[in-house]
Parts: C-alpha cells; structure tokens; sequence
C-alpha cells in the first residue's frame, strides 16, 4: 500500500523534505510505520517509538486525528492515507 508521509521541523531534515510517497506491507500499523521509519532515517532513530510506546511528546496524526486517540502504535494504515510526524516543540518567551 502507498501511503503519504508528512513531516514537520527536524523531522522533514531527517526525511530530505516534508511530504514522501512510499509503499508498505499491506496490514501495516502506525507502529510498523514508525519503525520502518526509524530504521531508514539517522536523524530518527530512537525518536519516534521509546520502550515500545509513542515517544513522549511528539505526535503523529493518521489523516488528521491524533493516534493516540485512535489504537496508538496498533492504528491500522490503508492505501492512501496520510500519516504526519511532529517532533516535540519548545519554546516561547
């Protein structure tokens, strides 16, 4: 399945761009998204899924809803969706 992937602030320089096309085994789950992920770009490994859970404090929407409002990890992907990375913002004055 094709799904589309959408990054935001140090997670669109780890992916080389803000939005990547890419294939997945059919049945996949936002967990097995994320790992993949995980295992293709350096810059985020280790950051997406921490003792088997979503990393504290970013979030990742599956076509515009919160997945851990969703199943979490366990979310199930279908062609064509859109899965979005935030990695965790700081900041203000």
């Amino acid at each position: 399945m094709e799904l589309e992937l959408r990054f935001f602030a140090t997670f669109r320089e780890a992916a080389g761009g803000k939005t990547v096309n890419a294939e997945f085994a059919d049945g996949s789950t936002v967990g097995d998204v994320l790992r993949e992920l995980e295992s293709e770009y350096d810059g985020m490994a280790g950051r997406l899924i921490v003792d088997g859970d979503l990393a504290p404090q970013i979030n990742v929407l599956k076509n515009g809803r919160e997945v851990l409002h969703l199943d979490g990890l366990d979310t199930p992907m279908a062609d064509g969706d859109r899965l979005s990375v935030f990695p965790p913002v700081a900041g203000g004055a």
